[in-house]
């Protein structure tokens, strides 16, 4: 794999190759900005990132996440960039800089939560057991492929992202290339096999009804192939999952601090160790308010753990080139141990905390109850509609004029059916799923807007 391929800014549907923009606005930076102002992106400030939203303190949504994690993977990417430029003439002499390493990873840095559903890993778990443990759900198993009932039975938010990625019905977001690889931290399907000492195989990234669009960007990008359903990851995919792994590290511990889950002392002790000889405890209790000391020391150690996760990249830039590297950053900065540490220490105090386990476990049940009624009902209106019941009648009316009008197109199988309604359900916002939930069970009726 070379770099200039690697970088491609063409985009699905461009009739000739793309040449690299020099205008004010780069094809990256425009990536980042279709993203800022789409639909799927704003829905992510009603999506818990850990804790429900308390009435006492603010703490992150997907959406402010993603922000964060953007940044630092600006960040990330510029470092890297001003590095790989330098030892690459044929870089410099196409017209990158390091700037576009930033766009690239900032863009897909944004969007790597894009798929995820309504309360978070819950969620996930929900779709997936609506197929594997509801005797209703289970019946589809005989119409669809051993294949596609694999990505029925296996939902995953990295998959659903590159699907509302290329999906036209979302305004044509139509990111590059580049974007997009960096985007797909796990190049595989859910039916190839798994190498467990690979990071990039750890989960798969990619549905079957995107295959086809993703073996046409690896094969302009001449991304290195594994087997028929399984590639390499794009070099830049490492800094996007090192700039989560940083954000949520860190950021679900102050917000568990400042919800007091978490002793301030504790989270100090911690953060104060990855900062090094530049922590100061004198200039710390200067500072009035506990918020604003855990704000100083988030932002002295996310500026550490950039610097290192930077140097392990260029480190390892060239094995990244070959495919032979396949481990994630954090894993083996430094300060790999302290974010062990303070990764058992948030499973412990925050992750198990009540109000969380609360959250998940209504979660779990009310997405489980709305795959039940929308996804029966849809198939039944499309494939037996003499069989269609009033009730399931009503809940269709419930779906988007978007969605309706997808289910009704011809040629439709039970596989893009189901998807359909996946898309719809991930797509609801923590809100919405509740109301729908409570609508459909008759908790509250729809308030009429004539």
């Amino acid at each position: 794999m070379n770099w200039i391929n690697l970088l491609s800014p063409k985009r699905f549907g461009d009739k000739t190759d793309i040449e690299l923009s020099h205008e004010t606005r780069s094809r990256f930076e425009q990536d980042f900005d279709r993203l800022i102002f789409s639909h799927p992106f704003r829905r992510l400030q009603d999506k818990t990132q850990v804790f429900p939203l308390p009435e006492d303190d603010f703490v992150h949504t997907r959406l402010t996440h993603s922000l964060e994690v953007s940044s630092v993977g600006r960040s990330l990417g510029k470092a890297v960039g001003e590095k790989v430029i330098a030892k690459y003439s044929d870089l410099q002499d196409v017209g990158y800089t390091f700037h576009d390493f930033g766009g690239i990873v900032a863009a897909a840095s944004l969007a790597h939560d894009l798929g995820n559903p309504p309360f978070g890993h819950s969620g996930e778990t929900a779709i997936s057991a609506f197929f594997m443990d509801n005797e209703k759900g289970n019946a589809f198993q005989k119409l669809v492929s051993d294949k596609e009932w694999q990505d029925l039975i296996s939902f995953e938010g990295n998959a659903q992202g590159f699907r509302i990625l290329n999906d036209e019905a979302h305004g044509g977001l139509r990111l590059t290339y580049a974007s997009l690889g960096a985007f797909t931290k796990y190049p595989k399907t859910s039916f190839a096999k798994k190498d467990s000492s690979r990071k990039s195989q750890k989960k798969y990234g990619i549905y079957r009804s995107e295959l086809s669009y993703f073996r046409m960007m690896t094969e302009t990008m001449q991304i290195r192939k594994l087997d028929e359903e399984t590639w390499v990851r794009h070099p830049l995919a490492f800094l996007v999952e090192a700039a989560d792994d940083i954000c949520y590290g860190i950021i679900d511990l102050e917000d568990g601090t400042r919800l007091g889950l978490v002793d301030f002392e504790v989270t100090k002790g911690l953060l104060a160790r990855i900062i090094g000889e530049s922590f100061n405890e004198e200039k710390l209790n200067k500072i009035p308010g506990q918020n604003e000391k855990l704000g100083l020391l988030r932002a002295m150690t996310i500026g550490k753990l950039i610097q290192e996760s930077v140097d392990v990249f260029l480190a390892n830039e060239e094995q990244m080139l070959s495919g032979e590297f396949d481990q994630a950053l954090t894993d083996l900065i430094p300060s790999a141990a302290i974010l062990s540490e303070i990764s058992a220490l948030s499973v412990k105090k925050i992750y198990r905390a009540k109000q969380v386990l609360e959250r998940e476990t209504g979660g779990f049940e009310i997405i489980g109850k709305l795959m039940e009624a929308f996804c029966l009902g849809a198939y039944q209106q499309k494939f037996n509609p003499n069989q269609l019941t009033n009730r399931q009648k009503t809940v269709l009316r419930l779906l988007p004029e978007s969605i309706s009008l997808k289910i009704q197109k011809e040629g439709l199988t039970t596989y893009e059916l189901l998807l359909i309604i996946m898309d719809f359900i991930s797509s609801l916002t923590d809100s919405h799923a509740i109301k729908l939930y409570k609508i459909i069970h008759g908790f509250s009726l729809p308030i009429s807007k004539a």
